[in-house]
């Protein structure tokens, strides 16, 4: 499982339903302002805090999956990043022991 694509896939979800609900809510504060129920500046204003609420909800639920995710992988036994980098250096210094004491058995 590539956590990476799988996060920018839901983040461009994120983006086009956000790009979406904000379509919408114009549309029905273009209709709620010909029909006088509210004013224009009242549609914009409605319209900034429904899409900023939206927007920081977002934010929330990707941080919520970024860790259901680390949860979920950690669960699978993956390793992390930064644990594949350790082992790899370990897995370095030990070749080069090895060569040094194979060079040392050859003299």
């Amino acid at each position: 499982m590539d956590s990476a694509n799988l996060l920018k896939q839901l983040l461009m979800i994120g983006v086009g339903t956000t790009s979406l609900m904000a379509e919408r809510l114009k549309e029905v504060t273009d209709e709620w302002v010909k029909e006088g129920k509210i004013d224009p500046k009242q549609a914009t204003d409605f319209i900034n805090e429904m899409t900023e609420r939206f927007k920081s909800d977002q934010v929330n639920l990707e941080s919520l999956i970024q860790r259901q995710i680390r949860n979920v992988m950690q669960d699978l036994g993956v390793p992390r990043q930064n644990e594949i980098d350790e082992l790899r250096g370990r897995i370095d210094r030990l070749e080069r022991q090895l060569r040094d004491m194979e060079d040392k058995n050859w003299r």
